[in-house]
């Protein structure tokens, strides 16, 4: 989950609001004048225009009144969510919130149905969003924030030998190039905090990779984007499934790169991934030069973050 998204900002008005929620607790305000509830927090009621409001806890208990499913983030910050539900949900009290559903697979949402509210967590300082679910569902799980750097699960298949080719067996090694891309490797965020310590790293602290709130102002991609240095830089985390093993070598070296580009940018919170394949193989004066095409995606995106034309040589 990205780090970067916008949040709420508490007003006067709204702040019991969202320090009910960080207490797990939904607060929503009564007219004393007339007893209607009243939602969003204003200053005067809707039904009488009384100025007269008192913040009440209440069950969150409510039922579907529409939905709609979105597959296209409205930020780029937004595309480890995707599909979203967007519901509005009509609590017992009769008022009416705009609210994510979490926790339900698309068939099993009907209007009408009974929900519950979730409480739940979106970054490490305890800021909490209010969000429904089913009243069957683990509400508990869906309270706890997502770990941003959570370690892939290694898959219980058993993964086939790589394919070992001698480096003097000129056919085998030119039948590693294709125009077929290997398989994805594993996946690592590109968090705020990593970019800022390459940032810090770098000295390349430009506003764009550093300053959240005026890149979701003033940035044409809503939000801070990671360094494309940072990005190729990753790729050595990226465990990309070659399937071949190069054999009968005295030395290798990373002699260089025939061309890099960052044809789209890494949103700060995104998930990356990465796949690759031979492009060449040729003999030179120092021993055997293989170039060997490195993309690097954010996850879902079909246009890659980083084309890295990455040339070996053999000796």
């Amino acid at each position: 989950m990205s780090n970067n998204k916008p949040m709420p900002a508490p007003t006067e008005i709204s702040a019991p609001f969202w320090e009910g929620l960080k207490a797990e607790r939904l607060l929503i305000q009564q007219c004393n004048a007339c007893q209607h509830w009243v939602f969003y927090p204003r200053r005067h009621c809707p039904s009488c225009l009384a100025h007269d409001l008192s913040w009440r806890e209440v069950s969150g208990n409510a039922k579907l009144y529409s939905f709609t499913v979105t597959r296209i983030a409205t930020l780029p910050d937004f595309a480890d969510e995707m599909p979203q539900k967007l519901a509005v949900v009509e609590l017992d009290e009769g008022v009416r919130i705009n609210t994510n559903l979490v926790g339900l697979e698309e068939d099993e949402i009907r209007i009408g149905m009974r929900l519950q509210p979730v409480f739940a967590e979106v970054d490490d300082k305890g800021s909490r969003l209010l969000r429904f679910t089913g009243m069957d569902s683990d509400v508990d799980s869906l309270k706890r924030l997502p770990t941003l750097a959570e370690p892939e699960a290694e898959s219980t298949e058993s993964t086939p030998p790589a394919r070992r080719i001698a480096l003097d067996d000129e056919a085998a090694l030119q039948s590693l190039v294709s125009e077929e891309f290997s398989a994805w490797s594993n996946q690592i965020v590109v968090d705020q905090a990593l970019i800022n310590a390459f940032a810090e790293l770098s000295g390349d602290d430009y506003w764009i990779h550093t300053d959240p709130e005026r890149a979701r102002k003033e940035s044409p991609f809503g939000g801070t984007i990671a360094h494309g240095a940072l990005v190729q830089v990753l790729q050595s985390r990226l465990k990309v499934p070659l399937g071949f093993e190069i054999t009968g070598f005295t030395n290798m070296v990373n002699y260089g790169s025939d061309r890099l580009r960052f044809p789209a940018p890494v949103s700060a919170g995104s998930r990356i991934h990465s796949r690759a394949r031979v492009k060449s193989v040729e003999r030179v004066k120092s021993g055997t030069q293989l170039t060997l095409e490195l993309n690097i995606h954010v996850v879902g995106n079909e246009r890659p973050s980083v084309i890295n034309e990455l040339v070996i040589l053999y000796m």
